[in-house]
C-alpha cells in the first residue's frame, strides 16, 4: 500500500481535489473500487487520493479526468484550483 506523501499529505489543495474527485465519482454512480478499476489504480491508493494523502502525478490526474469523462481543466475548476 502506498504511504501518504510525507511532505504534502493533508494539504488544502490535495484535500479539495480529493473531495471533488469523490463527489464526481459518486455522482456518476461509481463505487470507489469500480472507479479505481476504471482508472487503473489500486483501490486503497484511490482512497488516499480522496482523503488528500497522495501528491498526484499528472498522468494519474489525466486518467481520473478521462474516467470521469471530463477535461482535466473542468476537474480542476470544480475543485477551484
Amino acid at each position: 500500500m502506498a504511504k501518504p506523501s510525507p511532505t504534502y499529505a493533508g494539504s488544502k489543495e490535495l484535500k479539495v481535489i480529493g473531495a471533488a474527485i469523490r463527489k464526481m465519482r459518486k455522482d456518476q454512480g461509481f463505487s470507489q473500487e469500480a472507479f479505481a478499476d476504471e482508472v487503473g489504480i489500486d483501490r486503497s491508493y484511490m482512497g488516499g487520493i480522496e482523503r488528500g494523502e497522495h501528491n498526484l502525478a499528472l498522468m494519474n490526474l489525466l486518467k481520473i479526468s478521462k474516467a470521469l469523462k471530463l477535461p482535466l481543466s473542468q476537474l480542476l475548476a470544480v475543485a477551484k484550483l
